[in-house]
């Protein structure tokens, strides 16, 4: 467990925001940390250029699957970080979940890829590539041969995925796209679970929901004896495990420059910032 956090904190897979700077999230919200779990790739450069190499290949979804896994086997074979987490991972998969009952292993459109394809090779499982469209692209474990069909009638499906928040991604786009094939997800498995309702939701489904590291106490207190946070990080993250809106809601109200200067920063940031505004996401 050691090395697992200890990549986090490598990579910027977990990262905390400096003091009296809380991220904004896409959803307007803001939290104290961000999780990029795709840095666990190597390195934030290296993710983000996977990453764009995947936007690349989104024009063609046949072709896509062969494309993203032979670089991302590439990298599997060159880069020590991404080994060990690929590997950390396979060897929980194995440990906890019985795979002569998984049929396939999914992964939905853009960060599961970096995970999802390459374990499905060492487990020597035909892999699902699911996009939002809802629609699918199945592949043998070698990525060979790729095809798109429109059923896998009783087949039971292991997704992998990098993280899980309130897992609207799995209601929205991957549990529909996989009943549309006639299948069902049984397991998922998520490197991170940020422990804000995604597990819950998920086993509603009737899934059974694994993940390799959960975002509570006990990393932050890691994080504090690793000096990557000080005392007064720490006591912010403390509170927002306890109360997210609360904590974040107070900020807000103690700190109102914070909102100012947001609107007056980048698109992207004045974007979320005025969505917060627009939608009361704090009920200020």
């Amino acid at each position: 467990m050691s090395d697992i956090v200890s990549y986090l904190f490598e990579t910027n897979a977990i990262k905390f925001c400096e003091e009296n700077k809380p991220f904004f999230l896409t959803s307007g919200m803001i939290s104290p940390y961000f999780s990029n779990t795709h840095f666990l790739y190597g390195s934030e450069k290296e993710a983000v250029d996977f990453l764009s190499f995947i936007d690349e290949c989104l024009s063609n979804h046949l072709t896509l699957p062969k494309k993203i896994f032979e670089k991302g086997l590439t990298q599997y074979k060159t880069n020590k970080v991404y080994k060990d987490i690929i590997d950390i991972m396979k060897n929980y998969i194995e440990k906890n979940i019985n795979l002569e009952e998984v049929d396939y292993i999914s992964g939905g459109e853009r960060r599961d890829w970096f995970f999802s394809n390459i374990i499905a090779h060492l487990l020597n499982k035909p892999h699902i590539t699911l996009f939002k469209d809802l629609s699918s692209v199945v592949s043998d474990s070698n990525f060979e041969n790729n095809t798109s069909i429109d059923s896998l009638k009783d087949k039971k499906v292991l997704h992998i995925a990098d993280l899980i928040t309130v897992a609207s991604s799995y209601s929205r786009f991957w549990i529909p796209a996989i009943r549309n094939l006639g299948a069902d997800i049984h397991w998922s498995f998520a490197f991170v679970d940020r422990m804000q309702g995604g597990k819950q939701n998920i086993e509603a489904e009737g899934i059974k929901s694994f993940a390799l590291v959960e975002v509570n106490i006990d990393l932050f207190k890691k994080a504090l004896d690793f000096n990557v946070i000080n005392q007064t990080q720490f006591d912010m993250l403390e509170k927002f495990l306890k109360d997210p809106n609360g904590t974040m809601r107070q900020f807000l109200i103690e700190h109102p420059e914070f909102l100012e200067n947001a609107l007056n920063s980048d698109e992207k940031t004045r974007k979320r910032a005025q969505t917060l505004i627009d939608g009361n996401l704090y009920n200020l």
